[in-house]
């Protein structure tokens, strides 16, 4: 089956930009030619193999999609999407 290959960027926040030494990451993901979408966790995924000093930030962060917060579950369409990788914050 063909696929075809979409350039990602997912800003990062806070600590995860800390982590990574960017404001954000591009990523080269490959999906299947009939659909432009994966799940959020597997672009999460995607995100941990390609920059493994986030790995271990990843479980507690939020991935939100043109501005809303997604779960692991949700469709995502990476050809038309911004993406931002949000961590926990603390604060007052």
């Amino acid at each position: 089956m063909e696929s075809k290959v979409f350039e990602v960027r997912i800003d990062l926040f806070a600590g995860a930009g800390e982590r990574a030494g960017a404001d954000h990451v591009m990523l080269n993901l490959s999906v299947d030619c009939d659909s432009t979408q994966l799940t959020a966790g597997m672009l999460l995924d995607c995100l941990g193999r390609s920059c493994p000093s986030l790995l271990d930030l990843l479980p507690s962060c939020r991935l939100a999609v043109d501005c809303e917060y997604v779960s692991g579950e949700t469709l995502v369409d990476v050809g038309q999407s911004e993406f931002a990788l949000i961590p926990p914050v603390s604060g007052g």
